[in-house]
């Protein structure tokens, strides 16, 4: 099975620009510079790998390059949103500590693509020796030739510079990072201007994810069709999942998109300690719940998981077993989103409050029969009502969990107790 980014990282200090060089690292920028590429024959090459953002929406990368005028003068600018705080998701940061060189020669790359001249990394507030770590490769870098002016001898020059955030989960919403990065309150903005004519200091701006720029050199090295291949038709490539949850051997694992789940769970060791598979959240806690016997069923790649009614998102695959009880489990999620919500929006600062204490009072024994149907209500009034998609992260799961799982719902409004631990109580007493 073919690796693109965790490829070769078994071995000590893969972070290091020596162990990078050793795997084909820079080559691909040499390879731009030096036969030379046009910036037009870079993002060609992007477009015909599928490359899809590998940060929650899937959208296209070459396209996505496009949008960023030609001809404007003056600054432009490439962000990577290392952000990563959505719960269950912690590939990016593995990225960073042990591939950080991929990530930059990827935004270089996209920097000569887009005629961009300056690069931030945005890194999530909670992993200081991550920063370190990428401080470390950027200096490299730099020092080798591969970042400042005149690159490899070339007319082309670009710098790179990593930011640390304090850990807000909104600023992985990217015009709230490019808040941020400007030194104001990480709030989203209205959009449009979108960020490719109006976004960093008001200038051009293209933010992708870690993933996605670290996808980059390979591309560039092997060919687009090369990449595509490697997935299947309108999933090119491989996707690393985190895998967490009840699971034997939780981590990150890449594969090509289209794997099957069930492959993936056999990767990750399977259920632990033998139980059943109850439910899974195919891309990171916004995205919405499957059953796991659908999910069994199901290719781990955008369009598979779609149709069946959630979203890939950023890969972070949640497995819960027969011992979950979804209420807890949907009152834990629904407290995050309150308290991550920046409160701009009236839906997003209201809502996700009301749908934590209804949820909370039914995990507490004080549901009422109405509340179902309310959750359903104010999820649907909550999202795409909002600046941005926070609000939707909060909704999605809420009315997922209470569409598969109704029954447990019902029977802790009925019941004053969870479905769970009364079946449990009840196999005790059959033995």
């Amino acid at each position: 099975m073919t690796g693109v980014i965790l490829e070769g990282l078994d071995r000590d200090r893969t972070w290091s620009l020596e162990h990078y060089l050793q795997r084909g690292g820079y080559e691909a920028l040499r390879k731009i510079l030096t036969m030379p590429m046009t910036p037009e024959q870079v993002v060609d090459e992007v477009k015909k790998s599928v490359l899809r953002g590998r940060g929650g929406a899937g959208f296209p990368t070459g396209l996505k390059w496009t949008f960023m005028p030609k001809n404007y003068v003056g600054d432009k600018y490439v962000v990577c949103n290392s952000d990563e705080g959505e719960p269950g998701t912690f590939k990016d940061r593995d990225i960073l500590r042990y591939n950080p060189h991929a990530l930059i020669e990827g935004m270089i790359i996209a920097g000569y693509a887009m005629g961009a001249t300056r690069g931030y990394n945005y890194i999530h507030g909670e992993i200081w020796e991550v920063y370190q770590r990428c401080e470390e490769a950027i200096d490299q870098a730099r020092a080798a030739g591969f970042l400042g002016q005149n690159i490899l001898g070339s007319k082309f020059s670009f710098d790179l510079f990593n930011h640390h955030g304090y850990g807000a989960y909104i600023c992985g919403e990217e015009t709230a990072l490019l808040e941020s990065l400007e030194g104001k309150k990480g709030q989203p903005r209205y959009k449009p201007p979108f960020p490719a004519t109006y976004g960093l200091y008001g200038k051009p701006t293209t933010i992708n994810n870690t993933e996605t720029f670290a996808c980059v050199p390979w591309i560039i090295r092997n060919g687009g069709e090369a990449f595509l291949q490697l997935g299947k038709p309108n999933n090119g490539g491989t996707k690393i999942f985190s895998v967490s949850g009840h699971v034997t051997r939780p981590g990150n694992y890449e594969v090509p998109l289209g794997t099957p789940f069930s492959t993936l769970l056999e990767m990750a060791g399977g259920m632990r300690g033998g139980r059943k598979i109850k439910a899974v959240i195919p891309g990171g806690s916004s995205m919405p719940v499957l059953p796991g016997d659908l999910m069994m069923q199901l290719d781990m790649d955008y369009d598979s998981i779609s149709k069946a009614g959630s979203m890939l998102g950023s890969g972070a695959v949640i497995v819960m077993d027969e011992t979950t009880c979804m209420v807890r489990a949907l009152e834990r999620l629904s407290l995050f989103y309150h308290e991550e919500s920046c409160g701009q929006c009236t839906p997003c600062r209201e809502g996700t409050g009301w749908l934590y204490r209804i949820i909370h009072r039914i995990e507490h024994g004080q549901g009422r029969q109405d509340d179902l149907d309310l959750l359903h209500s104010l999820s649907n009034n909550i999202q795409g009502r909002t600046i941005c998609a926070l609000g939707d992260a909060a909704a999605m799961p809420v009315r997922s969990f209470v569409t598969h799982f109704r029954d447990e719902f019902e029977y802790h409004v009925t019941h004053r107790r969870c479905q769970v631990g009364a079946v449990s109580d009840s196999q005790e007493k059959a033995a």
